[in-house]
């Protein structure tokens, strides 16, 4: 598969700026870009999560809680 040269990427963008228009291309290059940071974050699995040191994460002990079922018996006590 042949690669474009200077004169296809050209045609493009005209045809991408007349069927956009001048005031919608930022928008369009900015929602593209963070399409593409979105989705190589995602494939090598970095979150922001990972940004945090261990010493950093706040941890809650976790408390078991008393449970309303009956007993194996069938009986309450």
């Amino acid at each position: 598969m042949p690669t474009p040269g200077p004169l296809e990427i050209v045609i493009v963008l005209v045809i991408v700026l007349l069927i956009f228009g001048p005031k919608r291309l930022p928008d369009l290059g900015r929602s593209l870009g963070s399409g593409m940071k979105q989705f190589k974050e995602s494939v090598t699995g970095k979150d922001d999560d990972d940004a945090l040191t261990a010493g950093d994460k706040k941890t809650e002990p976790v408390h078991a809680e008393k449970s309303d079922a009956t007993p194996a018996g069938g009986q309450r006590s």
